[in-house]
């Protein structure tokens, strides 16, 4: 099945930008939607310094800043001839694989972390990550302007009708979503927070990749007999592993997304620990990083054979060691270290892939390997060799693997197929339970009770579920659960907040948050403002212990969540009068 699409049918005409910031490489993609018209998406191919590569579809994610904090070059321009040594001379600071610092606290950090390198000049990663999609939306204007006729004209017109998806790794969550969306403002994409929430919208990468699979005709043969597929997309930081099944014109996720951190930087990183073990305490040492980076940018992708040995060129053709195997300048490196570089990444892989195939509802017979990272011909012949003893079939789309999620993003946008997704953590409240003298966890908590306003025993810190874990929930579908607060004075319930809560360890039904405080982690805070409501609350009566009567007053309302979207969405619902909820 491939997309087929309809003409668009807008009144007006607007513009759809997708911009994949990847770890290493970002890219571009986007869509004129003019009315009446059938929509084309295009790639930029074109940009500052990369103009005589014949139209390469992704930059280098760099930038390069002067000790003020101003972006002195970015993208191709930061890796042209001579560039280094002017910012050498010029104390600029570098900026790169800086996505990673977006990550969520909450993900297990990888064992090289140590080696990423740090935010330049005391710049938080939403600065430089905004600094960075501003470069890039400009090389996007200019390339628009540039490749249609009367492309200044057509840029005019847009006016604010410029809308964006920009993609991220499964793994993000509500605050790197915010963090993005900050960005965006930050880069001057959008003026202010409003606008970014009306015209920002994200997609994972994942998913992106997944459109650009259904857009090329790649799903139907492999979902015949309704069979699941898995989109594996292996960037510069993350592995995002996506599964998914057809029903009629629309996917389902049957399983939950998953973010490995274990790109292509982390092939690099081993390899810089491995040199830095074997030059130390040698007159080859300060040549550590360039060694990584020739190794980064030639041995790495060229690597097909363990059996070979492989040179790096480094020095001068004088230089030789041949106890460090050094000769004529250049630093031999058996094939088999060069494969245990690698081994790790492949090794979490497969076992994710497996690991998400058993807990599928459908099973998996196909898997696509999309991304920068699928283009090393060593990652894919061992994934596939591996995968096909599990009797899975293993394919790349095409030559042009890189593309995918930025093409894949604008496709999100306009034809927009997944309708399911499955909930990877389970979400809840904290709340009161009602003390019950025969639960032997209630008796354990006992010295922990508290009296509630309306005269109710309860143990603070329980975990009331909203959705548990690994449900699958349509984009329209709300799941709530009903809270009560009870006060001896009325004006104290005017507002009311809840905090949606992520449980992210093992246990099926969680029930009290002090068995595993760790595990908890908050997604975010709703406020409700309840004056109108508050002001029709009539007393209500119970009586202390000792018997005399108090006066209370008590709100009810339930906090909802919309978790089918790619974004997730929280709301307060309550009831002021019989005409229905507010």
């Amino acid at each position: 099945m491939s997309i087929t699409r309809v003409p668009y049918g807008g009144l007006s005409r607007k513009l759809v930008v997708a911009i994949d910031v990847g770890t290493t490489f970002s890219g571009v993609s986007y869509c004129v939607l003019d009315p009446g018209e059938i929509p084309e998406i295009r790639g930029v191919t074109r940009f500052p310094a990369q103009e005589g590569v014949g139209g390469s579809l992704k930059i280098p994610t760099i930038i390069y800043y002067d000790r003020s904090g101003d972006v002195k070059a970015a993208g191709a321009e930061a890796t042209r001839e001579g560039i280094a040594l002017q910012a050498e001379e010029e104390q600029w600071v570098k900026a790169e694989w800086f996505k990673v610092w977006l990550r969520p606290k909450s993900t297990h950090p990888p064992p090289e972390l140590h080696t990423i390198p740090p935010l330049p000049l005391n710049k938080t990663v939403v600065e430089v990550f905004g600094d960075f999609l501003r470069y890039i939306f400009e090389c996007t204007k200019t390339y628009i302007q540039d490749t249609h006729s009367t492309g200044h004209t057509l840029w005019d017109n847009f006016g604010d009708e410029i809308y964006f998806v920009l993609t991220h790794p499964n793994g993000y969550e509500g605050p790197q979503q915010a963090s993005m969306r900050a960005a965006a403002v930050c880069g001057g994409l959008v003026p202010d927070d409003a606008a970014a929430e009306r015209r920002v919208s994200l997609v994972t990468e994942g998913e992106a990749s997944l459109h650009y699979c259904i857009q090329s005709g790649l799903t139907a043969e492999a979902m015949k007999d309704g069979k699941g597929v898995m989109v594996v997309d292996c960037g510069g930081g993350t592995i995002d592993l996506s599964s998914y099944a057809q029903n009629g014109e629309a996917f389902e996720e049957i399983a939950p997304a998953e973010c490995l951190y274990s790109g292509s930087i982390f092939v690099t990183s081993r390899a810089r620990v491995f040199f830095e073990k074997l030059l130390k305490n040698t007159r080859f040492e300060e040549d550590v990083e360039l060694i990584a980076e020739r190794f980064d940018k030639r041995t790495k992708p060229s690597f097909r054979r363990q059996e070979d040995d492989y040179w790096i060129q480094f020095a001068a053709m004088r230089e030789k060691d041949e106890q460090l195997g050094i000769r004529a300048g250049q630093l031999r490196v058996k094939g088999t270290d060069v494969a245990s570089f690698f081994e790790p990444s492949i090794t979490e892989i497969v076992y994710t892939i497996d690991d998400q195939n058993l807990s599928a509802e459908t099973p998996i017979k196909s898997v696509f390997i999309v991304g920068g990272f699928a283009a090393s011909d060593w990652l894919f012949s061992k994934v596939k060799e591996k995968l096909e003893e599990l009797d899975i079939d293993v394919s790349r789309p095409d030559s042009q693997v890189n593309k995918a999620v930025a093409h894949g993003a604008v496709s999100y946008y306009l034809d927009h197929r997944v309708k399911t997704r499955v909930s990877k953590h389970t979400f809840g409240v904290r709340c009161g339970a009602p003390f019950d003298p025969y639960d032997p966890e209630h008796i354990e908590r006992e010295s922990t009770k508290q009296k509630s306003a309306s005269g109710v025993w309860y143990i603070p810190g329980a975990f009331q579920i909203i959705l548990p874990r690994k449900t699958p929930v349509a984009e329209s579908k709300e799941f709530s659960r009903s809270l009560v607060r009870s006060s001896t004075h009325r004006g104290s319930l005017r507002t009311v907040s809840s905090q949606i809560l992520c449980y992210r360890g093992e246990e099926g039904t969680p029930k009290w948050i002090d068995t595993e405080p760790d595990k908890y982690t908050v997604m975010c805070t709703i406020t409700a403002q309840l004056d109108e409501l508050v002001k029709t609350l009539e007393p209500q009566v119970t009586i202390n212990d000792e018997g005399k009567e108090e006066t209370y007053y008590m709100v009810e309302y339930k906090t909802g969540l919309l978790f089918g979207l790619t974004e997730f969405k929280a709301s307060v619902i309550w009831e002021e009068d019989v005409g229905g909820p507010s």
